[in-house]
């Protein structure tokens, strides 16, 4: 079997991407994503995504997670297969770029090459839930502060809220946030299905702006200060929901090639 790919990280959050418009690809064979995603045997990443055909849009974004299943949606992976679609030539502009994901539909923007805007799903709800708050930006996030960010074990603790019964059966993406700034918030993010911390996180990015926002902190953007880089989130609220919610920041080419199995 012979796989050809391209790899992409949105502010360290990396992504296998593989053009799929015949829907050839095994998604259902697990152990061979799974093999693919690892660090040591395969290439290396936290999700595969496959670029599909769509019937009204642009294209369509099936994504899985580094454990081998498909996962629910993915804001970096989603900012990356723009940028891959582009780069490949599946799409030609920049502007108005429509795709289907498994919440629904997304809009997306090209600031420039290697700067992609997405627009993510509405949000209609903010719950606290134990120590810190649930939200669900097209993935169910648990948003915690936490005063020693930086020393803190995010494997041990994240893990912990991830199987917690509270989010019983599917778990949850555990983020730790601390503010830096008024509108400048710091992150840290254990995330399910790959099961350990990645160095970013675009759902859960969203999740720690509406959080801080719905706790009374209005600001018109809020930069989110991820390890592996800074990302921006802006929404409107109109008491009801959040909407209009964009998510913005790099994504990166980093090599292409080929998969001998």
């Amino acid at each position: 079997m012979h796989i050809s790919f391209s790899k992409y990280q949105g502010a360290g959050n990396d992504f296998i991407l593989i053009k799929d418009i015949g829907n050839s690809f095994p998604e259902n064979d697990y152990a061979l994503i799974r093999e693919l995603c690892d660090r040591r045997f395969g290439v290396g990443a936290n999700g595969l995504i496959l670029l599909r055909d769509s019937k009204n849009k642009d294209f369509t974004m099936l994504y899985f997670n580094a454990d081998g299943y498909e996962g629910t949606m993915c804001g970096n992976g989603g900012r990356c297969l723009v940028a891959f679609a582009r780069d490949c030539g599946y799409i030609t502009k920049d502007k108005d770029i429509c795709f289907d994901a498994i919440d629904g539909g997304h809009s997306a923007v090209i600031i420039r090459p290697g700067t992609i805007s997405l627009k993510m799903k509405d949000v209609s709800c903010v719950r606290k839930m134990g120590s810190g708050y649930a939200v669900d930006t097209g993935s169910t996030h648990h948003v915690e502060y936490v005063d020693k960010l930086v020393d803190m074990d995010v494997c041990g603790c994240g893990r912990a809220l991830r199987e917690h019964e509270m989010y019983a059966p599917a778990g949850c993406n555990v983020n730790f946030i601390k503010v830096e700034n008024k509108n400048k918030i710091a992150i840290r993010t254990y995330e399910r299905g790959v099961e350990e911390e990645t160095l970013a996180c675009g759902t859960g990015s969203v999740a720690a702006a509406i959080v801080h926002h719905a706790l009374g902190y209005h600001y018109d953007q809020y930069v989110i200060l991820a390890r592996g880089g800074e990302l921006g989130v802006r929404f409107k609220n109109d008491g009801q929901k959040y909407h209009d919610v964009w998510l913005d920041g790099p994504a990166t080419f980093v090599y292409k090639g080929e998969w001998k199995r």
